[in-house]
């Protein structure tokens, strides 16, 4: 099939783009500049400079591009980590998914294409109530009023009215996805919340690709997580994290005094956050992730 991977650039865009040329698709990947051109072109892609906040630059490259398929896969999340003043880090990601999400369905309508794959979260935002995993028929947290949340809200809504599918993707890690998170482990400036109950779930970003690209093939309608096997506290997770980074133990601090530290968002991704399950993304798509666990997935990629 003619791929558009908007996003193509980033860092799980690259995988995608790979793994969809090794299974014969031709692919047209985008970037925001030209710096990277040559790097998708190397993946064998056509590569197109394209600002997917601009309604023009994204239909002139639609347009031109002519695809059979549309994969959103645009953010822009780059240095250090910033949970405390998460939607001042999340701002452009949060308009990509707002109005380059709304910029590239319009493009899609206007040329016919019939199938929109999209990248979403399922990490730890699941509804914090009952159980500490969520399948695909519970909401994400319905009391987060932030504008990161509102804005996957955004996608998913208008993602799911044009009959696409919404890829909620764990919290990634693999080369160059985890970097900044590592130094901070190895610096012990990323603590242990309160009894860190809050489970996350995670993805290693060639099994998270591996999904997409079925998803691509089969084209699959409506919401699937796309995390491992292991759903975990914070308290399990991070100590590993740590050993596997070469480490030493993180800190722990109570809740009380992380709150005016690291920001509401922090207190509850440890404290009350939810996991999600991938039952439906194995039966519904055939995906098997590489890496069952993150518990062997830490070790192999931090060794």
């Amino acid at each position: 099939m003619r791929v558009f991977v908007a996003g193509g650039a980033g860092v799980l865009g690259r995988r995608l783009v790979s793994q969809l040329v090794a299974r014969g698709h031709e692919v047209t990947a985008t970037t925001t500049g030209p710096a990277k051109m040559d790097l998708l072109r190397q993946l064998g892609a056509e590569a197109v400079v394209m600002d997917g906040l601009d309604a023009s630059s994204v239909g002139q490259a639609v347009a031109q591009a002519r695809p059979e398929v549309i994969v959103h896969q645009m953010t822009a999340i780059s240095g250090k980590p910033d949970i405390k003043h998460f939607d001042r880090w999340f701002a452009t990601t949060n308009r990509l998914r707002t109005e380059g999400t709304d910029h590239l369905l319009a493009a899609a309508e206007a040329t016919g294409v019939r199938h929109f794959v999209a990248q979403s979260y399922a990490a730890w935002n699941g509804i914090r109530e009952g159980g500490w995993v969520k399948t695909e028929e519970d909401p994400l947290d319905p009391t987060s009023t932030g504008a990161a949340a509102a804005a996957i809200r955004h996608l998913e809504d208008a993602v799911l009215r044009a009959g696409g599918a919404v890829l909620r993707y764990g919290a990634f890690y693999g080369p160059g996805a985890t970097d900044d998170q590592v130094e901070l482990v190895r610096r012990r400036q990323y603590p242990v919340v309160g009894n860190g109950a809050g489970h996350s779930s995670w993805v290693h970003l060639d099994d998270a690709a591996t999904a997409t690209v079925l998803a691509v093939e089969g084209r699959a309608q409506g919401v699937f997580n796309i995390v491992d096997d292991d759903p975990a506290p914070a308290s399990e997770w991070l100590p590993h994290l740590a050993v596997c980074a070469g480490a030493k133990p993180p800190l722990r601090i109570p809740t009380w005094l992380a709150r005016p530290l690291a920001g509401r968002t922090a207190v509850t991704m440890m404290t009350e956050g939810r996991g999600f399950s991938n039952a439906k993304a194995k039966r519904e798509l055939g995906w098997q992730p590489r890496y069952p666990s993150w518990r062997q997935g830490f070790r192999e990629e931090l060794r």
